[in-house]
């Protein structure tokens, strides 16, 4: 009986595998060799920011990786006719798409529509003779409600810094805000003054400050136009920013934005200021844009939340611009700003600068706390620009005690760290993303931090790398554009500052040499660490199967290269989701 029953099952399979044979074009054992056409195989040395590996090939279909690896299995993916090849081997390397973990590009391209653009050298003199005229016409000619601009620089406009006087005497009629490059200090008119309820036309003083911030007084006890930190944004306010910044405006902003970013090679990005013109309209702008399929980066949005603004109001539009979100669109970010910037002497900083001032602190620690508590809660991570050490280490105790460790709370510029705050930041999964591009100073600049700008002992030290990459803390990489303070933006520029400490125009001394990053750590620092600040590592930042195809076929080996010949590296493709968004053609 047995035996029969193996007879049958015998010719079972024998006549299975006569009908298999039988049918043309196949064999028994196809389904276990075939592999899928790929859309598009690319070789080349390919760095793939996953624990530093370097590959030969990989295949993409639908937009994803579907094979890492070396160049005869990549082979296996190709079908002729229905699969583009790109052999890069030779040409230079292979990257993952870039991240900016923290800029204001839609800033810097809405001032270049709505405002006026000042240059980081330009004097004061200039700015009262030709620039603010000339702003002043194209507001007059175009009938705009306000003058706004950014740029001009403090240390060359502290000795004669303009007044509100100087401003009135060029235009009474239309408020003018013009920040400086950090974005930090504003030059305002009168008109500007009287809007903001900061004084009266007759110069009757209704505001001495506003918190967080300082209205420069005038010898004769009224406002002199100069603002600064808080006072800045609590004033610009009070602009028409409705017209400045209206959806159109800003869609067409966002165009241009993504164009810029895409030829540096980045795809991913954190908008550092998305309510820069207290109105969600970017947030609006991206998510049309992204339903039209013209959306080519993961935008990551910041709802900005200042001390003199009601907080329970901020936080709740923070947790309702969720409404935004889609694939590509991330509003999950609050802004809040600690303190300044160190070298201008506003940064938080122990011990006190040489003039015996600790700098400018915008929140208790009791505050942070319950702001970090209730924007986790939301399910918003807090985005926290702060740089000095003092204020580094208030942010973290708020993050450790009122946080959730998983919402990868972020500090944002850092110039400085306590030691022990490392070991609290590497516990507590607090993410940095820092200004590498700051790693370097003229040796001018060095001189003049070493005659007493700074706090003593941060004379020639500012903006940690290795550190944080010692302490097992996920650094990326940003740029803070348009606040480049002469440093470069693009990812390579970028890198080779991290990797030499000096910026290559200035031939200057190296910064900080102990805090140089390798050449890997910067690429991974640019990359797979912004993913995972954007909480996206499953899906992009390395070249990995099953992740999106986003990566840059770069026309330099930077990972080889002389190191100071790594910022004359450039995309020469940008691709996202598997489809080339950028092409080089110089």
């Amino acid at each position: 009986m047995m035996e029969q029953t193996i007879r049958k099952s015998i010719k079972k399979m024998m006549a299975l595998a006569v009908m298999v044979s039988i049918i043309p074009g196949m064999s028994m054992f196809a389904s276990c060799n075939s592999k899928p056409a790929a859309d598009l195989v690319v070789y080349g040395k390919i760095f793939t920011a996953d624990s530093n590996k370097v590959v030969e090939a990989f295949a993409v279909k639908d937009g994803k990786y579907i094979y890492v690896g070396d160049k005869a299995g990549a082979e296996a993916f190709v079908e002729k006719g229905k699969t583009e090849v790109i052999d890069h081997t030779g040409k230079g390397i292979v990257t993952p798409g870039c991240g900016n973990g923290h800029a204001h590009y839609t800033l810097g391209y809405a001032i270049q529509t709505v405002g006026t653009v000042i240059g980081y050298e330009d004097s004061p003199e200039k700015f009262l003779k030709e620039i603010v005229p000339a702003a002043v016409k194209k507001a007059k000619d175009s009938g705009a409600k306000a003058i706004f601009g950014q740029g001009w620089n403090l240390f060359t406009f502290k000795d004669k810094m303009p007044t509100r006087q100087d401003l009135d005497a060029i235009c009474s009629d239309i408020p003018i805000y013009i920040a400086d490059e950090e974005g930090h200090k504003g030059l305002v008119n009168s008109i500007m003054l009287v809007k903001a309820g900061i004084m009266k036309e007759d110069g009757t003083v209704l505001k001495k400050e506003i918190r967080g911030g300082e209205i420069g007084i005038a010898a004769d006890g009224t406002p002199n136009g100069f603002l600064s930190e808080q006072a800045g944004t609590y004033t610009r306010s009070f602009l028409d920013n409705e017209s400045l910044f209206s959806i159109d405006i800003a869609k067409a902003t966002m165009k241009s934005v993504q164009e810029h970013l895409l030829s540096e090679g980045y795809t991913m990005y954190i908008d550092g200021y998305s309510t820069y013109f207290f109105n969600e309209n970017i947030f609006k702008a991206a998510q049309q844009i992204d339903q039209a399929g013209d959306l080519h980066i993961v935008l990551g949005l910041t709802t900005e939340l200042d001390s003199w603004m009601d907080t329970d109001k901020v936080l709740a539009k923070a947790g309702d611009a969720k409404k935004y979100a889609s694939t590509r669109v991330k509003p999950n970010w609050l802004k809040i700003f600690i303190d300044g910037t160190v070298e201008p002497g506003t940064g938080f900083v122990e011990p006190l600068y040489p003039d015996g001032h600790q700098g400018v602190v915008l929140w208790s620690e009791e505050e942070l706390t319950d702001i970090t508590r209730k924007a986790n809660e939301k399910g918003v991570t807090v985005h926290a620009h702060v740089m000095g050490n003092k204020g580094v280490n208030r942010i973290v105790s708020a993050y450790v005690n009122g946080g959730k460790d998983e919402m990868r709370n972020t500090l944002v510029h850092v110039h400085g760290v306590y030691p022990e705050d490392y070991k609290r930041m590497a516990d507590h999964n607090i993410y940095v993303t820092e200004g590498m591009l700051w790693h370097h100073f003229s040796n001018d600049k060095q001189e003049l931090l070493k005659a007493g700008y700074v706090p003593k002992g941060m004379e020639t030290k500012s903006y940690p790398m290795k550190s944080y990459f010692d302490h097992g803390i996920n650094m990326s990489s940003h740029s803070d554009f348009p606040a480049l303070s002469g440093s470069p933006d693009d990812p390579f520029g970028i890198m080779e500052v991290a990797v030499t400490g000096v910026y290559h125009p200035e031939q200057a001394k190296p910064w900080w040499p102990e805090e140089l990053l390798t050449r890997e750590q910067a690429l991974t620092a640019l990359t797979i660490n912004v993913a995972k600040q954007m909480f996206v590592e499953n899906e992009r930042g390395s070249v990995k199967e099953g992740k999106y195809a986003d990566f840059l076929l770069v026309n330099k080996d930077v990972l080889t290269c002389p190191a100071t010949e790594i910022h004359e590296a450039k995309p020469a493709a940008t691709y996202f989701e598997g489809k080339k968004v950028f092409e080089n053609k110089e």
